[in-house]
């Protein structure tokens, strides 16, 4: 029987496709656009959302990966953004469980987002995957109502549903702020974050993401279960530029300065998002995802962020 993987040319959907492959998988990629990747056989099935017909692409599968959204953006253009969300990570991961139930799929794991749980933690009170979904913004809760539709169609059809939420994922390729951070440590940039030591944040690498996604394929607990992600070793955002800069051999040029007056020069600069990113807490409990599926994080941090800057062009 065949894994049908959407969104695999994109960051996570590439990796796991290898990884499937590694193990003599048979991989089929729905996709928009023609893309070579390896040995995965490609099938065009276009725009996704509520009218994507996806009976060619289903037969004789046995488990998807749904990893294929409209992402976060921090420029949005969409004039009515949580309509364009929910036509895609909504209405469209929806008519995929519904023909993926009605071809007889046995597994539909779905990549989510701790956005669904919110931005941010109080100290000490990680998310856990048992707490109802707090979205903040319109792609968490785009994603939010695609796992309570998931959960009604598992239900009613018997389609065995697996949803995951990663926070930040990071690895070779990784892009946006993560990646802008990695350069500014190898320049020798000076960054003024030398006392954010009191903040969490939890991260996840590329390759342990792959490894709980293949393990949520066939493990028999996983069915009609939410698992939360990450690498189970949270870090200030100090104590991540430190760790960054060990990963390239190079010395970090940290600086003291408040936080209260980043988040004001944030705030009157427009940049509070970004800000928020560096000096606030996230959490999350993966207590539950270890328990259940016996699963332990196969990577330290220390290991994904070598992989991450070997994979990085630093210059």
């Amino acid at each position: 029987m065949s894994w049908l993987i959407t969104g695999g040319t994109g960051f996570v959907g590439q990796a796991l496709t290898r990884r499937a492959l590694a193990e003599g998988k048979d991989v089929r990629l729905a996709l928009r656009r023609p893309f070579e990747q390896g040995a995965a056989q490609g099938l065009m099935v276009g725009q996704i959302d509520s009218q994507t017909a996806w009976q060619g692409a289903l037969e004789g599968v046995d488990t998807i990966f749904h990893l294929a959204a409209r992402v976060h953006v921090m420029n949005e253009t969409a004039t009515d953004p949580l309509t364009a969300f929910r036509a895609v990570n909504t209405a469209g991961t929806l008519n995929l469980a519904r023909q993926a139930a009605a071809a007889g799929v046995r597994r539909l794991v779905f990549l989510s987002s701790i956005k669904v749980n919110g931005e941010h933690t109080a100290p000490g009170r990680p998310f856990a995957a048992n707490l109802p979904g707090r979205p903040e913004d319109p792609y968490g809760q785009s994603k939010w109502e695609a796992e309570q539709g998931l959960q009604g169609l598992a239900r009613e059809t018997g389609l065995e549903v697996v949803v995951v939420r990663p926070p930040l994922v990071y690895g070779p390729g990784v892009r946006a702020n993560f990646a802008a951070l990695i350069r500014a440590v190898h320049r020798g940039w000076p960054l003024p974050l030398a006392s954010v030591t009191g903040n969490r944040r939890s991260l996840v690498a590329l390759d342990n993401l792959v490894d709980l996604l293949v393990t949520c394929a066939d493990h028999p607990a996983a069915a009609q279960q939410t698992f939360l992600v990450s690498d189970g070793d949270d870090l200030s955002t100090a104590e991540l530029l430190l760790r960054m800069a060990s990963a390239l051999g190079r010395s970090p040029r940290l600086l003291p300065f408040p936080p209260a007056l980043l988040r004001l020069g944030a705030a009157t600069l427009g940049r509070q998002a970004v800000v928020q990113r560096l000096l606030d807490n996230l959490q999350v409990d993966i207590t539950h995802t270890r328990q259940t599926l016996g699963w332990q994080p196969p990577i330290t941090v220390d290991e994904g962020l070598r992989r991450t800057v070997a994979g990085l062009r630093t210059p």
